[in-house]
């Protein structure tokens, strides 16, 4: 595990995953500290799927793979290649075991970067093979309720940088999504009110780049962390029917499959591609309002 701090805020991460396991400003954490009762991780980077597979299936040119939910990097260790005062970066490199489940040469790098109290997040996925390569890349940091309390319903507010009138679409079965039916998102005086009901159809999926900041409010309208990004896609969840302490906020370049998707793994939504010896570069910040 690596720390690195500035005055203001001091995060840490872990060569597994390459995966941001704590940020502490204010006297607090922020980052949620990955309780197995509800959920193992802290900020795990999904790659080279975001979400779930129909039957954890995918199809190149006709040749079936198997692939778990959100993939294989937030398991495989991460070589650190460069440390300094306020970043850090890692490094995984495609091996026998990866080109198994996922037949393209890649260079997935990884690094945080901190400025005042914002953290950048930064993830460049290079083509290292001969052909065009197909990927999705996608965060799912979690991070406690700002005055969680266990027995009331109410949990905050999400805010965000378009105030009415955008959509998102819900999961399914199987953790795949129905992107035929939309849904508009119910805000109140331009907040969308958080509680224990709010996820008890799993994530809230907004794509089309409908928005590009999240803001999550304590119980009082007060800001306390912000993302930023450029993904083409966010999802909003907290574990359904467990009253978690945590919410999460996920910038994606990806989703899941529709259900019952049988189609070519390059035809998915939201599929990134790279030619050979191209490089993608993408990734979010998270910045402590309070």
């Amino acid at each position: 595990m690596k720390t690195i701090s500035n005055s203001q805020i001091s995060i840490k991460v872990s060569p597994l995953g390459a995966e941001l396991c704590s940020i502490f400003a204010n006297g607090k954490e922020y980052l949620w500290q990955a309780d197995p009762a509800f959920w193992k991780r802290h900020s795990p980077v999904l790659f080279p799927i975001v979400g779930s597979l129909w039957e954890n299936e995918y199809r190149i040119e006709g040749t079936a793979y198997t692939l778990t939910q959100h993939g294989f990097a937030r398991d495989m260790t991460f070589t650190l290649i460069s440390e300094e005062a306020d970043e850090l970066r890692y490094r995984l490199i495609s091996n026998t075991e990866t080109l198994a489940k996922y037949p393209y040469p890649f260079c997935l790098e990884i690094g945080y970067r901190l400025h005042n109290k914002q953290i950048e997040v930064m993830w460049e996925v290079k083509n290292t093979g001969e052909k065009e390569m197909f990927f999705q890349i996608g965060a799912h940091p979690a991070f406690y309720w700002p005055d969680f309390e266990e027995t009331t319903q109410e949990r905050g507010y999400f805010g965000f940088d378009k105030k009415d009138n955008f959509k998102y679409i819900l999961i399914s079965e199987k953790g795949c999504a129905d992107p035929s039916t939309e849904y508009t998102m119910a805000l109140s005086d331009e907040l969308l009110p958080l509680d224990t009901h709010t996820f008890d159809k799993d994530a809230l999926i907004i794509e089309n780049s409908q928005i590009k900041t999240v803001t999550l409010y304590n119980r009082k309208k007060k800001a306390c962390l912000s993302l930023h990004f450029t993904a083409p896609v966010v999802g909003l969840w907290s574990p359904p029917e467990k009253n978690a302490p945590f919410i999460c906020i996920e910038p994606w370049y990806g989703r899941c499959d529709w259900a019952h998707y049988t189609g070519e793994y390059k035809d998915k939504d939201w599929m990134q591609h790279l030619q050979a010896g191209e490089t993608f570069k993408g990734g979010y910040t998270i910045e402590i309002n309070e």
